[in-house]
C-alpha cells in the first residue's frame, strides 16, 4: 500500500523533507520541524515512507489437528 491515494500528509515522507532522526526533519522551506507535521508544499515520496509491519501469525493455541482434514 504504498502508493495509495489517500496517504495523511506528514513531513517524514515528504520529497522536500531529509529525515533527521525519528522525531525531526530538516524541511527546504520550514527547517527543522517534527516528523508529524505538514504544510501546503508536501510532495510525497514513496521511497520516505516505511509501511507497517504485516500482522504476525498467532502459532501458540495452535495443534497439529487443526491442520488436518
Amino acid at each position: 500500500m504504498l502508493f495509495r491515494k489517500d496517504i495523511e500528509p506528514r513531513c517524514a515522507y515528504c520529497a522536500q523533507g531529509v529525515r533527521i532522526n525519528e522525531t525531526q526533519v530538516a524541511c527546504v522551506k520550514k527547517g527543522i520541524v517534527a516528523a508529524e507535521n505538514h504544510c501546503f508544499r508536501f510532495r510525497y515520496d514513496p521511497l520516505k515512507r516505511v509501511p507497517p509491519r504485516p500482522a504476525q501469525l498467532a502459532t501458540e493455541g495452535l495443534k497439529e489437528e487443526d491442520f488436518s482434514l
